[in-house]
């Protein structure tokens, strides 16, 4: 079996547990970035402005 590389730490496990991670530790931090916003796809936030509707415009119709 390969052991795979901590996507956070870079450490070798082969422990299938936490897999993609070597510990819940890494698990956790890597949870935690995504809660945080720290992972996001880029994109043009005009876009999103403007196809969405405000709720005062949802209401007058």
């Amino acid at each position: 079996m390969s052991k795979s590389i901590c996507p956070i730490c870079e450490s070798r496990s082969a422990d299938p547990k936490f897999r993609p991670f070597c510990s819940k530790r890494c698990a956790d931090v890597d949870l935690s970035r995504w809660l945080k916003g720290g992972y996001a796809i880029p994109g043009r936030p005009s876009d999103q402005a403007e196809e969405t509707p405000s709720y005062k415009e949802e209401r007058d119709e």
